[in-house]
């Protein structure tokens, strides 16, 4: 009897030791973890994406390989990563195009910002006022003055559905009855502005940082809730007393809707991690984002008003894909 006894206890040793090993085998992560960059090699959201990869996968101790998917605007990527498996093996890195604006400018994208699950906020992407050196204006409140003196006849270079949003809410919060013109891109849109064919523009810091340091532009005030490190000394819309003006871009990392709990607590944890790092916040700087850290609350209620505010300023400018 003792001698079963005694066997009986070492089956349910070698049972548990069993059961220890394959918890520790599936422990998550297992396995390389994709994260779908829904833009082209070399744009600013790709290159950021790379490195934040590379150091999510150290906290993660495991790989984070990147698949881009671009078109339409980050529509095509981002399909796919919303109907990708919920298992914590597919990410995207999200904008403030692909997970608010784009649903209320294209008829179908694919898919609905509520197909995800925010995991992380990684930071924001403040936007600058810029006016034509020689121009009498030196601060927010002169141009809305000009504005005002001459309704629609300033125009104001926009070269994306952000800058032209952030104008939307200069006209409507100013109040600056300002005329948008739109270009391809911020390089053509800074190049009408130097030559004088627009007096003003409103574009990323990182876009026009070159023009800022090399004097050839005034910097009137940026677009964050208050000054921002890309940008320091410069003070703000709001600080300007454009009251309640905040328009950014933003970048946060999200998986799709349905994520285990285990793998997005342990996802969210290594993010936290990684952007308490100083090195890490400085290399964002670099790349032109503003490391922000949200709590799973803050950012949910973030991202909930973010679509609000992009689908009232996209639909007040009439701005729909063509």
């Amino acid at each position: 009897m003792k001698k079963l006894s005694r066997l009986f206890q070492g089956l349910l040793l070698a049972a548990s030791a069993f059961a220890s090993i394959g918890a520790q085998a599936d422990a998550y992560p297992s396995k390389p973890i994709r994260l779908i960059v829904p833009y082209a090699v070399g744009q600013g959201t790709d290159i950021a994406a790379r490195f934040l990869a590379d150091e999510l996968g150290k906290e993660l101790k495991q790989s984070v390989y990147i698949e881009n998917r671009p078109g339409a605007n980050g529509n095509i990527g981002a399909q796919l990563a919303a109907h990708a498996t919920a298992d914590g093996y597919t990410l995207m890195i999200g904008t403030n195009a692909t997970n608010a604006a784009n649903g209320f400018i294209y008829d179908n994208p694919g898919y609905t910002p509520d197909d995800f699950e925010a995991i992380g906020m990684v930071g924001i992407l403040p936007l600058v006022y810029v006016a034509n050196k020689e121009s009498p204006v030196n601060d927010i409140q002169d141009l809305i003055r000009a504005a005002r003196a001459k309704p629609d006849s300033l125009n104001t270079a926009v070269s994306t559905t952000t800058c032209r949003t952030a104008h939307e809410l200069f006209k409507s919060l100013g109040p600056a009855p300002m005329f948008p013109v739109d270009f391809k891109g911020s390089g053509q849109a800074l190049t009408a502005l130097l030559g004088g064919q627009v007096g003003f523009m409103v574009d990323t810091i990182t876009s026009l940082r070159g023009a800022i340091n090399s004097h050839q532009v005034k910097v009137l005030g940026v677009t964050s809730a208050s000054q921002s490190k890309l940008l320091p000394g410069v003070k703000s819309l709001a600080e300007q007393g454009v009251k309640g003006y905040e328009l950014v871009g933003w970048t946060v990392l999200y998986a799709p809707k349905g994520i285990p709990p285990d793998a997005r607590k342990t996802l969210s944890a290594a993010m936290d991690r990684t952007l308490e790092r100083s090195d890490v916040q400085n290399k964002l700087l670099e790349f032109g984002i503003e490391p922000q850290k949200k709590t799973p609350q803050e950012l949910k209620a973030f991202t909930d008003s973010e679509k609000e505010k992009w689908g009232r300023l996209i639909a007040a400018a009439g701005l729909k894909a063509n």
